[in-house]
């Protein structure tokens, strides 16, 4: 028995991809699978996304493509960060068949050399800007990076494989940034296609999770989901798009005390109890994710009713008040799930913590196992 697990359901994965390649018919489906698929498990869950009809996968890293290729998924991969000094990772890539993202004449240089000392060519995807100002070419150096990945291709070193962005604003429905990067991408794809660097094989794509299920023009050739395929809307005030939430987070109560009106509890006495009360301990704190302004907010299940954290999150735990309800060691707490029990949800988790469900998800510890069921 571990005093808290991640329990991670891969039939709700399952689910989610196939709802998510409804909203988008015909495209091909690449699921982002980055920082141990946002917290839920890296191989299980890209079993299941591509046993469930995902023809690809997406790591921000190339370590990340790697692990699950020794793990012996053979599904096409493509990685979009590289960073100088990683001659090791980008020489064992094109072996692997780990496509790679280019938005700089600088990394289609290094991943070239890399091929060149592998044997193997390079599947490169090059990114273009089209307004997150993030990675990728800028309008004015796009055309230079095409010409240089043709003159590659044309030795052999490289491929040619895709031609990519990213939203900035996909998920606010109606924000006028949508529209224009739509604009700047298709003169991108054109300025591409005109010298050279189209064709059939060669993949167009944008759309992220909100993008996915809410913009049908930004799904060209493939979609690119990341939070919506771990059951987490991509755009809340919309509804939840048919999504099913694959993580119930949960703990085992490690201590109960009863105690006196008055009682300072944790760190800096944040809460003190009213009455005579008993109170749990959750051992879980922010050094497994559980954020420290959770502290007096944060809402959790516990013998059958909701209860707000009682005082400081600390590094290992937290307490709850259950005043005179029965509570015993050992017993179940759920900090989020489903919410077909009346747990919390990660939504009304980041929601209450002004933050994002990616956030919520993906900063659970290692120290917290997950169970793939």
């Amino acid at each position: 028995m571990t005093p808290a697990e991640a329990r991670v359901d891969l039939s709700a994965i399952e689910h989610n991809v196939a709802r998510l390649r409804e909203h988008a018919p015909g495209a091909e489906m690449m699921v982002a699978v980055k920082a141990d698929a946002y917290g839920h498990g890296l191989v299980p869950c890209a079993r299941a996304a591509l046993g469930a009809g995902a023809s690809r996968l997406g790591t921000a890293f190339i370590r990340e493509a790697l692990d699950l290729r020794a793990a012996g998924v053979t599904a096409p991969i493509l990685s979009w960060i590289i960073t100088p000094g990683e001659p090791l990772d980008e020489a064992e890539a094109p072996p692997a068949g780990v496509e790679l993202s280019a938005g700089d004449i600088w990394v289609l240089d290094g991943i070239a050399a890399a091929a060149g000392r592998a044997g193997h060519a390079a599947k490169v995807h090059l990114k273009a800007d089209t307004g997150i100002s993030r990675g990728g070419a800028t309008v004015a150096g796009w055309p230079a990076l095409v010409d240089r990945a043709l003159a590659l291709q044309a030795t052999g070193a490289v491929e040619i494989a895709g031609l990519w962005s990213h939203f900035a604003c996909a998920d606010i429905p109606g924000h006028p940034s949508i529209a224009r990067q739509l604009a700047v991408f298709d003169e991108a794809i054109a300025v591409a296609e005109k010298a050279g660097a189209g064709g059939s094989h060669v993949l167009r794509h944008i759309a992220n999770s909100a993008a996915t299920v809410s913009l049908p023009a930004a799904r060209y050739d493939m979609v690119r989901p990341g939070i919506a395929v771990y059951g987490l809307s991509p755009i809340p005030e919309l509804g939840d798009f048919g999504l099913r939430p694959a993580m119930t987070l949960v703990a085992r109560v490690a201590m109960v005390k009863r105690v006196t009106p008055g009682t300072g509890v944790s760190y800096g006495h944040l809460y003190t109890t009213e009455r005579e009360t008993t109170l749990a301990l959750v051992p879980l704190g922010y050094a497994d994710g559980v954020m420290r302004a959770a502290t007096n907010r944060g809402q959790v299940l516990a013998a059958g009713r909701r209860r707000t954290i009682a005082g400081r999150v600390c590094m290992d735990q937290f307490m709850i008040d259950m005043a005179d309800d029965d509570v015993r060691e050992g017993d179940e707490v759920i900090l989020f799930g489903p919410g077909a029990s009346g747990e919390p949800t990660v939504q009304e988790w980041a929601d209450s913590l002004g933050t994002i469900t990616h956030e919520i998800v993906t900063r659970i510890g290692a120290r917290v196992p997950r169970v793939h069921r």
